[in-house]
Protein backbone atom coordinates (compact mmCIF):
# COMPACT_ATOMS: atom_id res chain seq x y z
CA UNK A 1 0.00 0.00 0.00
CA UNK A 2 1.45 3.37 -0.99
CA UNK A 3 1.71 6.26 1.45
CA UNK A 4 -1.16 8.01 -0.34
CA UNK A 5 -3.55 5.10 -0.02
CA UNK A 6 -6.10 5.38 2.82
CA UNK A 7 -6.76 2.17 4.79
CA UNK A 8 -9.94 0.42 3.70
CA UNK A 9 -12.73 0.54 6.29
CA UNK A 10 -13.76 -2.85 7.62
CA UNK A 11 -17.38 -3.74 8.54
CA UNK A 12 -16.53 -3.90 12.23
CA UNK A 13 -14.84 -0.51 12.35
CA UNK A 14 -18.15 1.29 12.90
CA UNK A 15 -18.54 -0.59 16.19
CA UNK A 16 -14.94 -0.21 17.35
CA UNK A 17 -14.92 1.21 20.86
CA UNK A 18 -18.56 0.38 21.53
CA UNK A 19 -17.63 -2.70 23.56
CA UNK A 20 -16.61 -0.56 26.50
CA UNK A 21 -19.73 1.61 26.14
CA UNK A 22 -22.04 -1.40 26.18
CA UNK A 23 -20.14 -3.02 29.03
CA UNK A 24 -20.59 0.11 31.12
CA UNK A 25 -24.22 0.40 30.02
CA UNK A 26 -24.95 -3.18 31.09
CA UNK A 27 -23.50 -2.58 34.54
CA UNK A 28 -25.42 0.68 34.93
CA UNK A 29 -28.71 -0.77 33.71
CA UNK A 30 -28.56 -3.89 35.83
CA UNK A 31 -27.66 -1.74 38.83
CA UNK A 32 -30.71 0.49 38.33
CA UNK A 33 -33.56 -0.16 40.73
CA UNK A 34 -36.26 1.96 39.11
CA UNK A 35 -37.73 2.27 35.65
CA UNK A 36 -36.75 5.94 35.63
CA UNK A 37 -33.10 5.07 36.25
CA UNK A 38 -33.08 2.60 33.38
CA UNK A 39 -34.71 5.02 30.96
CA UNK A 40 -32.40 7.92 31.84
CA UNK A 41 -29.34 5.73 31.31
CA UNK A 42 -30.75 4.54 28.00
CA UNK A 43 -31.34 7.99 26.46
CA UNK A 44 -28.02 9.33 27.73
CA UNK A 45 -26.12 6.45 26.16
CA UNK A 46 -28.05 6.67 22.87
CA UNK A 47 -27.25 10.38 22.55
CA UNK A 48 -23.57 9.60 23.16
CA UNK A 49 -23.01 6.57 20.90
CA UNK A 50 -25.22 7.42 17.89
CA UNK A 51 -23.32 10.22 16.10
CA UNK A 52 -26.32 11.60 14.20
CA UNK A 53 -28.61 11.73 17.26
CA UNK A 54 -29.77 15.30 17.84
CA UNK A 55 -32.61 14.44 20.24
CA UNK A 56 -33.43 11.22 22.08
CA UNK A 57 -36.59 10.30 23.97
CA UNK A 58 -38.53 7.34 25.33
CA UNK A 59 -42.17 6.68 24.50
CA UNK A 60 -44.19 4.50 26.86
CA UNK A 61 -47.70 3.22 26.18
CA UNK A 62 -49.85 2.48 29.23
CA UNK A 63 -52.34 -0.43 29.21
CA UNK A 64 -55.16 2.09 28.68
CA UNK A 65 -53.57 3.14 25.38
CA UNK A 66 -52.24 6.49 26.61
CA UNK A 67 -48.80 7.44 25.26
CA UNK A 68 -46.39 9.58 27.27
CA UNK A 69 -42.71 10.62 27.32
CA UNK A 70 -41.07 10.07 30.72
CA UNK A 71 -37.48 10.86 29.67
CA UNK A 72 -35.83 12.94 26.94
CA UNK A 73 -32.62 14.82 26.21
CA UNK A 74 -34.40 18.02 25.16
CA UNK A 75 -37.96 19.36 25.62
CA UNK A 76 -38.27 19.63 21.83
CA UNK A 77 -38.23 15.83 21.69
CA UNK A 78 -41.20 15.70 24.06
CA UNK A 79 -43.04 18.25 21.92
CA UNK A 80 -42.44 16.17 18.80
CA UNK A 81 -43.51 13.01 20.62
CA UNK A 82 -46.70 14.77 21.70
CA UNK A 83 -47.54 15.63 18.08
CA UNK A 84 -47.43 11.92 17.32
CA UNK A 85 -49.58 11.06 20.33
CA UNK A 86 -52.21 13.64 19.33
CA UNK A 87 -52.35 12.64 15.67
CA UNK A 88 -51.92 8.92 16.28
CA UNK A 89 -49.23 8.69 13.62
CA UNK A 90 -45.45 8.54 13.49
CA UNK A 91 -42.59 6.13 14.15
CA UNK A 92 -42.75 6.51 17.94
CA UNK A 93 -46.39 5.44 18.29
CA UNK A 94 -46.00 2.69 15.70
CA UNK A 95 -43.01 1.09 17.41
CA UNK A 96 -44.47 1.56 20.92
CA UNK A 97 -47.65 -0.38 20.21
CA UNK A 98 -47.58 -3.96 21.56
CA UNK A 99 -48.39 -5.28 18.08
CA UNK A 100 -46.18 -2.76 16.31
CA UNK A 101 -43.02 -3.31 14.25
CA UNK A 102 -39.59 -3.91 15.79
CA UNK A 103 -38.60 -0.53 14.42
CA UNK A 104 -40.12 2.33 12.43
CA UNK A 105 -38.27 5.13 10.71
CA UNK A 106 -38.32 7.96 8.21
CA UNK A 107 -35.26 9.25 6.39
CA UNK A 108 -37.05 12.39 5.14
CA UNK A 109 -39.87 13.54 7.40
CA UNK A 110 -40.71 16.59 5.29
CA UNK A 111 -41.70 14.29 2.41
CA UNK A 112 -42.93 11.28 4.37
CA UNK A 113 -46.22 10.03 2.92
CA UNK A 114 -46.86 7.53 5.74
CA UNK A 115 -47.25 10.28 8.36
CA UNK A 116 -48.65 13.36 6.54
CA UNK A 117 -49.52 15.28 9.73
CA UNK A 118 -46.46 14.53 11.82
CA UNK A 119 -43.80 14.71 9.10
CA UNK A 120 -44.18 18.38 8.09
CA UNK A 121 -44.49 19.44 11.75
CA UNK A 122 -41.22 17.70 12.59
CA UNK A 123 -39.55 19.32 9.59
CA UNK A 124 -40.68 22.77 10.77
CA UNK A 125 -38.93 22.01 14.08
CA UNK A 126 -35.71 21.33 12.20
CA UNK A 127 -35.85 17.53 12.33
CA UNK A 128 -35.20 15.63 9.11
CA UNK A 129 -35.15 11.96 10.12
CA UNK A 130 -36.35 9.75 12.96
CA UNK A 131 -35.74 6.19 14.10
CA UNK A 132 -37.90 4.44 16.74
CA UNK A 133 -37.00 1.03 18.19
CA UNK A 134 -39.51 -1.05 20.16
CA UNK A 135 -38.97 -1.48 23.91
CA UNK A 136 -40.55 -4.43 25.76
CA UNK A 137 -41.89 -5.81 22.46
CA UNK A 138 -43.43 -8.87 24.14
CA UNK A 139 -45.33 -6.84 26.74
CA UNK A 140 -48.92 -7.80 27.47
CA UNK A 141 -51.37 -5.94 29.74
CA UNK A 142 -50.97 -4.87 32.48
CA UNK A 143 -47.40 -4.26 31.30
CA UNK A 144 -46.35 -1.18 29.39
CA UNK A 145 -44.77 -1.20 25.95
CA UNK A 146 -42.61 1.52 24.49
CA UNK A 147 -39.99 2.79 22.07
CA UNK A 148 -36.54 4.35 22.03
CA UNK A 149 -36.72 7.39 19.72
CA UNK A 150 -33.71 8.94 17.96
CA UNK A 151 -34.22 12.24 16.09
CA UNK A 152 -31.65 13.72 13.67
CA UNK A 153 -31.64 17.25 12.28
CA UNK A 154 -30.58 16.19 8.78
CA UNK A 155 -32.62 14.07 6.38
CA UNK A 156 -30.92 10.74 5.70
CA UNK A 157 -28.57 11.18 8.65
CA UNK A 158 -29.48 7.94 10.45
CA UNK A 159 -27.65 5.00 8.90
CA UNK A 160 -28.19 1.25 8.97
CA UNK A 161 -25.32 1.04 11.46
CA UNK A 162 -27.12 3.57 13.70
CA UNK A 163 -30.19 1.36 13.56
CA UNK A 164 -28.11 -1.65 14.63
CA UNK A 165 -26.68 0.27 17.58
CA UNK A 166 -30.16 1.49 18.57
CA UNK A 167 -31.47 -2.09 18.39
CA UNK A 168 -28.69 -3.21 20.75
CA UNK A 169 -29.48 -0.36 23.12
CA UNK A 170 -33.20 -1.18 23.10
CA UNK A 171 -32.45 -4.85 23.76
CA UNK A 172 -30.27 -3.95 26.74
CA UNK A 173 -32.94 -1.56 27.97
CA UNK A 174 -35.74 -4.10 27.62
CA UNK A 175 -33.80 -6.69 29.61
CA UNK A 176 -33.00 -4.15 32.33
CA UNK A 177 -36.62 -3.00 32.54
CA UNK A 178 -37.72 -6.59 33.02
CA UNK A 179 -35.01 -7.02 35.67
CA UNK A 180 -36.22 -4.05 37.73
CA UNK A 181 -39.73 -5.56 37.86
CA UNK A 182 -40.89 -1.95 37.46
CA UNK A 183 -43.56 -2.83 34.96
CA UNK A 184 -45.71 -4.94 37.24
CA UNK A 185 -49.40 -4.30 37.74
CA UNK A 186 -48.90 -2.81 41.22
CA UNK A 187 -46.30 -0.29 40.07
CA UNK A 188 -48.37 0.60 37.05
CA UNK A 189 -51.27 1.28 39.38
CA UNK A 190 -49.03 3.68 41.30
CA UNK A 191 -48.03 5.34 38.03
CA UNK A 192 -51.68 5.72 37.08
CA UNK A 193 -52.33 7.28 40.49
CA UNK A 194 -49.54 9.81 39.94
CA UNK A 195 -50.97 10.57 36.51
CA UNK A 196 -54.39 11.13 38.07
CA UNK A 197 -52.89 13.52 40.63
CA UNK A 198 -51.11 15.42 37.86
CA UNK A 199 -54.40 15.63 35.96
CA UNK A 200 -56.19 17.06 38.99
CA UNK A 201 -53.43 19.64 39.40
CA UNK A 202 -53.70 20.92 35.83
CA UNK A 203 -57.51 20.98 36.00
CA UNK A 204 -57.21 23.00 39.20
CA UNK A 205 -54.96 25.50 37.43
CA UNK A 206 -57.43 25.86 34.57
CA UNK A 207 -60.33 26.34 37.01
CA UNK A 208 -58.38 29.04 38.82
CA UNK A 209 -57.74 30.92 35.58
CA UNK A 210 -61.45 30.87 34.68
CA UNK A 211 -62.51 31.87 38.19
CA UNK A 212 -60.20 34.90 38.16
CA UNK A 213 -61.01 35.88 34.60
CA UNK A 214 -64.79 35.59 34.85
CA UNK A 215 -65.48 36.04 38.54
CA UNK A 216 -67.20 32.65 38.90
CA UNK A 217 -67.14 29.83 41.43
CA UNK A 218 -65.03 26.69 41.25
CA UNK A 219 -68.08 24.59 40.37
CA UNK A 220 -69.04 26.97 37.56
CA UNK A 221 -65.49 26.93 36.21
CA UNK A 222 -65.42 23.14 36.19
CA UNK A 223 -68.77 23.03 34.43
CA UNK A 224 -67.43 25.29 31.67
CA UNK A 225 -64.40 23.04 31.24
CA UNK A 226 -66.56 19.91 31.16
CA UNK A 227 -69.06 21.29 28.62
CA UNK A 228 -66.32 22.73 26.39
CA UNK A 229 -64.52 19.39 26.49
CA UNK A 230 -67.67 17.64 25.31
CA UNK A 231 -68.46 20.25 22.65
CA UNK A 232 -64.94 20.13 21.19
CA UNK A 233 -64.56 16.36 21.68
CA UNK A 234 -61.27 16.95 23.52
CA UNK A 235 -60.22 15.21 26.72
CA UNK A 236 -60.73 17.36 29.80
CA UNK A 237 -57.09 17.11 30.86
CA UNK A 238 -55.86 18.11 27.39
CA UNK A 239 -58.19 21.12 27.37
CA UNK A 240 -57.05 22.11 30.87
CA UNK A 241 -53.37 21.78 29.93
CA UNK A 242 -53.91 23.98 26.87
CA UNK A 243 -55.70 26.68 28.87
CA UNK A 244 -53.14 26.56 31.70
CA UNK A 245 -50.17 26.86 29.34
CA UNK A 246 -51.70 29.45 26.98
CA UNK A 247 -54.02 31.41 29.24
CA UNK A 248 -52.52 34.74 28.19
CA UNK A 249 -53.76 34.43 24.61
CA UNK A 250 -56.52 31.83 24.91
CA UNK A 251 -59.98 31.77 26.49
CA UNK A 252 -62.88 29.37 26.36
CA UNK A 253 -66.21 30.29 24.75
CA UNK A 254 -68.79 31.91 26.97
CA UNK A 255 -71.45 29.39 28.04
CA UNK A 256 -74.72 29.56 26.16
CA UNK A 257 -77.65 30.99 28.10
Amino acid sequence: MSDGDAPRARPGDRFAGLGGEFGGLTRSLLGATTIGGVLRELVTTAARVIPAASLVSITLRAPDGIFYTPVETDPIATELDQVQYRTGEGPCVDAARPDGPAHAESQDLAREAKWPQFGPTAARHGVGSLLAIALLPDARPPQVSGALNVYAHEAGALTEADRDVALLLATHGSLALANTRAVTAAELQNAQLRKAIDSRDVIGQAKGILMQRRGITADEAFDILRRTSQDLNVKLTVLAETLASRHVDLDLPEPLA
